[in-house]
C-alpha cells in the first residue's frame, strides 16, 4: 500500500510532516510513503531522524502552495505544487490515496479536479470523526460547503454512513439530522426540507439531534452543512484542550489532588485518549473518485500519523 504524503503542507512543514511520516511507517508496517515536495528540503529532515530505507522515498515537487493561496490560482498556476502532485500520482494509479497538513481549500478543489466526483455526489464533503460516549461519531460536512441544498445533506448522510461502516466497523449506522430541536419542524428551510428527505431514505435515520448530543453515541453519523460543521468542530477542539489544562493547572496545585493524579494515572490516560482527536489525526474528503485525507495545517507528527492510519484503512475499505 503506497500514500502520498504532502511534505510541504503544514505550518511547520517540513520538519513536522517528516516525523509524522515516520509515526506512521511505526503505526502502519504495510504502508509504503511517497513524500512529495522539494527534495533539498525533506532530504536533511528524512537523514537527521534516521528515516528507514525501502519504506518511505521523495517524489520531487517545484511548487508549494501557500496557505493564502487561493484555491483558482493553484490550480491554474501550481500545477507541479506538492499537493497536485500528489494528487497525479493518485490519479496514475502510482499510490492508493493522499495526505496533506497544506492548502485545505486547494487540498479539496484540486482532488475534486484531478479524481473526479463519484457518481450522485454534487459536491464533495469533508468528515470529522467525534470521540463518543459509544464510539466514534462521523460529522459531515465540516467545512468544505458553506452552503448546502437540502439534496446535499442528504448525500453527505449516505457517504457518512458508508465511511462509518466500511472504515470504522460500524454495523447500519443510525445517522441524524443536526438542528436546533429534536422536532421535526424545528431547523431552518433546508434543514426542514432534508428532513423529509431523510426520513423516505434508506438510511438508518433517527431524526434530528442538537449540538449536546455529539459525544453521546446515538446518532453516529451526524450531518450538517460546512459552517455548522467546522464551528462545532473547532469548538470540540478548543475544549478538549481547555480541559486538559484546567485539568492539570487544578490538580497540581494541592497535594491531595497530586496524590490523586497518582492512583488515577491510568484511567485518567484512557479518558485522555478517548477524546483526543489526534488520534483520528485529519478529515477524509468523501465523494471524490480516490482516498484523500486533510489535515489541520498545525498538525502534530501523531496526528499526521494517525491522519495515514485511517487513510490506509480507508484504502482496505475501498478494496
Amino acid at each position: 500500500m503506497r500514500i502520498a504524503l504532502d511534505g510541504m503542507g503544514g505550518d511547520q512543514a517540513p520538519a513536522v510532516v517528516v516525523e509524522g511520516a515516520l509515526e506512521a511507517l511505526n503505526q502502519v508496517p504495510e504502508v509504503e510513503l511517497v513524500l512529495v515536495g522539494r527534495p533539498e528540503a525533506l532530504e536533511p529532515h528524512l537523514s537527521r531522524l534516521a528515516a528507514p530505507p525501502g519504506r518511505i522515498r521523495v517524489h520531487p515537487a517545484t511548487q508549494v502552495a501557500g496557505m493564502e493561496d487561493a484555491p483558482s490560482h493553484v490550480l491554474r498556476h501550481l500545477r507541479d505544487c506538492s499537493i497536485r502532485v500528489c494528487f497525479d500520482l493518485h490519479k496514475a494509479g502510482e499510490v492508493d490515496a493522499v495526505v496533506s497538513a497544506g492548502n485545505s481549500g486547494a487540498t479539496m478543489a484540486v482532488g475534486m479536479v484531478v479524481m473526479g466526483r463519484l457518481p450522485e455526489v454534487d459536491r464533495p464533503a469533508l468528515a470529522s470523526v467525534f470521540p463518543g460516549l459509544m464510539g466514534p461519531t462521523v460529522v459531515v460536512d465540516v467545512g468544505a460547503n458553506v452552503d448546502c441544498s437540502a439534496s446535499m445533506l442528504l448525500q453527505f448522510g449516505y457517504m457518512g454512513a458508508v465511511y462509518a461502516e466500511q472504515v470504522l466497523g460500524i454495523a447500519r449506522p443510525t445517522v441524524g439530522l443536526l438542528s436546533i430541536g429534536e422536532e421535526d419542524v424545528k431547523g431552518n428551510a433546508v434543514v426542514k426540507h432534508a428532513h423529509e428527505f431523510f426520513k423516505t431514505s434508506a438510511l438508518n435515520f433517527i431524526g434530528n439531534v442538537e449540538g449536546r448530543d455529539l459525544f453521546a453515541g446515538d446518532a453516529r453519523v451526524v450531518v450538517c452543512d460546512g459552517f455548522v460543521g467546522n464551528v462545532c468542530l473547532k469548538l470540540a477542539e478548543g475544549m478538549f484542550n481547555a480541559l486538559k489544562r484546567v485539568v492539570k493547572e487544578r490538580i497540581g496545585q494541592t497535594l491531595a489532588g497530586r496524590l490523586g493524579t497518582l492512583l488515577l494515572r491510568a484511567p485518567l490516560r484512557d479518558v485522555s485518549t478517548t477524546l483526543d482527536y489526534e488520534n483520528y489525526g485529519g478529515a477524509p474528503l468523501l465523494g471524490i473518485n480516490g482516498v484523500a485525507f486533510i489535515c489541520h495545517g498545525a498538525s502534530s507528527p501523531r496526528a499526521i500519523g494517525s491522519a495515514v492510519r485511517l487513510a490506509a484503512e480507508s484504502v482496505r475499505g475501498r478494496s
